[in-house]
């Protein structure tokens, strides 16, 4: 029930902050340095998209990111409840440095099986900043997959897994144990302010989505880099990540960081609402001790 509970309500958020999500995508892949004449902001992205290419380009690579959701967020979810129920049965007790390995362990394992969809979900993203010529014109997550796959092999699939398994590792982290802390916090140090209902889940995943976004932004700029970059452009994650740093500032690691919290606050906010309402539709009750 882990998995499926985790996968539809992530899949869920996907459908609500995908045009965010391709603001994000658009915003990393600009290479100009950021304050130049060539950097723009959120809504300007957002507007050119929508005026430029139409509405609903802000929607491309939807299929594949509920692929992605349903491949990479089932994972790390079924994981990482696993994990807790193991932790359970022992005995011990559920700490915050339990949690992060758990949710780590978690993220690395999600980000294995999630990026060849994530690969897909990018490219489909950013293809209509591309030159016509240069577009790659996947009709849908599977179209996508199957050309990567004949055109670049396996490595093409999961071009970029480096970068994503850190951010994967560092986003788990930052919603799944800090969401668990939070609400733990609120719950039993507040004096009895906050009671397991919609406002205390509200607020945790609030607190998680910030954290999660400070956290893997470094990591989610060097992994877009990658997966939508030609083959051959950069010789690996560090090499990517160091000429960002060279070329563009080491700010620019920071590009696109408020559409990322403007997409992935919601998300998690989304997502955990819908995972608390889900357990407690079908009676499931998560172990905490």
């Amino acid at each position: 029930m882990d998995l499926l509970f985790g996968g539809l309500s992530s899949m869920g958020a996907a459908c609500c902050t995908h045009p965010l999500d391709t603001i994000k995508v658009r915003m990393q892949t600009n290479t100009a340095k950021l304050g130049g004449k060539q950097s723009v902001s959120f809504f300007r992205t957002g507007f050119d998209i929508a005026t430029k290419e139409s509405v609903f380009a802000l929607y491309n690579g939807l299929s594949a990111s509920l692929l992605r959701q349903a491949t990479y967020s089932t994972t790390r979810f079924g994981v990482y409840e696993y994990l807790k129920q193991k932790n359970a049965e022992s005995g011990k007790k559920l700490t915050l440095i339990r949690k992060i390995v758990m949710s780590c362990t978690s993220g690395v394992i999600g980000g294995i099986v999630g990026t060849p969809a994530d690969v897909t979900n990018i490219r489909m993203q950013n293809d209509g900043k591309l030159p016509l010529e240069q577009r790659r014109n996947y009709k849908n997550a599977f179209d996508g997959l199957i050309k990567i796959g004949r055109a670049e092999g396996i490595k093409g699939l999961w071009s970029g897994v480096i970068p994503n398994l850190q951010r994967a590792m560092l986003m788990t982290a930052g919603q799944l144990a800090t969401y668990d802390q939070f609400k733990y916090f609120l719950l039993n140090f507040t004096g009895g302010v906050f009671k397991d209902n919609l406002i205390t889940h509200f607020s945790s995943s609030l607190l998680a989505g910030f954290v999660a976004t400070l956290l893997t932004m470094p990591a989610d700029v060097t992994k877009t880099r990658l997966m939508t970059a030609k083959p051959g452009t950069y010789r690996g994650s560090l090499h990517c990540f160091f000429s960002i740093v060279k070329n563009e500032g080491p700010t620019a690691l920071m590009k696109g960081f408020s559409p990322a919290f403007t997409r992935l606050g919601p998300h998690t906010i989304l997502t955990f609402i819908f995972l608390e309402n889900l357990k407690k539709l079908f009676g499931y009750k998560s172990p905490e001790k």
